[in-house]
């Protein structure tokens, strides 16, 4: 309890930073997979800044890994490996490329790291020795395979570790236990801190269904603040059959994709991540199917991260780009504003609203039908 009752700002900053400190591999990651995949030449063809569809043409990656590969230079330019040069708004920029695309242009850094074909002024094999352990394991073997293959499924933590099963924690026992145990240690600090600065999305809503809420950690928080609230959470029968049966939180067993009981409102804590576009299209259309009409108080609240949204903070957009690397080991993405209009918009939502949980990386969204 401790950790929820000092939740002060140096505590939020803590939070932050060591999500920051676990992800930092993930930088050594992105630069293995740019040196493997010759990001840096690819770019130096096409006169020292080239768009996204020419770089995939001049890596020979499928068109289908147009948005990983997008998620790859996003994060490479956030770590200062290459600069971005957006379109613009409106009007005519003779230095931004005629097909209305961002280009990403070589840095002081990143003119070291084209192959010694292209410059004797390289460094790219002395990194790649120094990477040599990051791309020789499993995740970063798997990421190069994943991107180099034209589908998405093996994922790439399937392709590292030789699994048939589509994600980390089907039939895997501990890991299951250990992500259990983990998101329920996750929302006893984090919910608190939703519901100060958010609490009002909660407002005038009387049910409420936890949509793959595991064991309940973040419902049973949110339960215990608005008493008249109905709360309930739907999971996977092997899910709910480890759920605690106390509590004013009712466990319903059952499948996301399939149906999900009526309420008033739905929640997502950080769920939509792990799924891909068309899935999350998926997942929202029953979400829809199953919320109140939006004049009775019917809404969709999804707390994760909006990459790049609220006031500029180099810690926290880091810290989104690496766990976009992370999350993409099981196909799943993190979204800037754009990407999820896009979802929300395909799905059938009229209107959204994004609320940022200040001092943290997330975003609570309000969904309207």
């Amino acid at each position: 309890m401790a950790l929820v009752e000092e939740s002060s700002q140096d505590s939020l900053q803590v939070y932050v930073e060591l999500w920051h400190q676990s992800l930092c591999y993930t930088k050594s990651m992105a630069l293995a997979v740019a040196l493997d995949l010759r990001i840096p030449d690819a770019i130096h063809h096409h006169g020292g800044g080239a768009t996204l569809p020419q770089i995939l043409a001049e890596t020979a990656l499928h068109p289908n890994k147009l948005r990983a590969l997008r998620s790859v230079m996003r994060a490479l330019t956030v770590f200062g490996t290459f600069s971005v040069q957006q379109p613009p708004t409106s009007g005519d920029d003779p230095t931004v490329d005629a097909s209305g695309e961002a280009v990403y242009r070589l840095t002081a850094a990143s003119r070291f790291l084209v192959s010694d074909e292209v410059s004797s002024a390289t460094l790219a094999s002395f990194l790649s020795l120094a990477l040599h352990p990051i791309a020789v394991a499993p995740h970063t073997l798997g990421m190069c395979a994943w991107l180099r293959q034209e589908q998405n499924e093996p994922s790439p933590y399937a392709l590292a570790f030789r699994q048939t099963t589509a994600t980390i924690w089907q039939h895997a026992d501990d890991v299951n236990a250990l992500l259990h145990k983990g998101m329920v240690q996750d929302s006893r600090f984090l919910m608190p801190i939703v519901l100060r600065e958010c609490g009002e999305v909660f407002h005038g809503i009387d049910s409420l269904v936890d949509v793959a809420g595991g064991h309940g950690g973040a419902t049973a928080i949110i339960a215990a603040a608005f008493p008249h609230l109905k709360c309930s959470v739907l999971d996977l029968p092997h899910v709910v059959a480890g759920a605690p049966s106390d509590g004013n939180v009712q466990f319903v067993a059952g499948n996301m994709f399939e149906s999900i009981p009526p309420a008033t409102a739905v929640f997502l804590k950080t769920t939509l991540h792990d799924w891909s576009d068309d899935d999350c299209v998926k997942i929202l259309k029953k979400c829809k199917q199953a919320i109140s009409p939006r004049d009775a108080g019917g809404k969709v609240l999804i707390l994760d991260m909006v990459v790049g949204y609220g006031e500029p903070n180099i810690k926290h957009l880091e810290t989104q780009v690496m766990f976009d690397l992370y999350i993409m080991s099981v196909n799943g993405a993190e979204r800037d504003e754009q990407e999820w209009k896009k979802i929300f918009n395909e799905a059938g939502f009229k209107d959204y609203k994004i609320l940022p949980v200040v001092g943290t990386p997330l975003s609570v969204i309000e969904v309207y039908p």
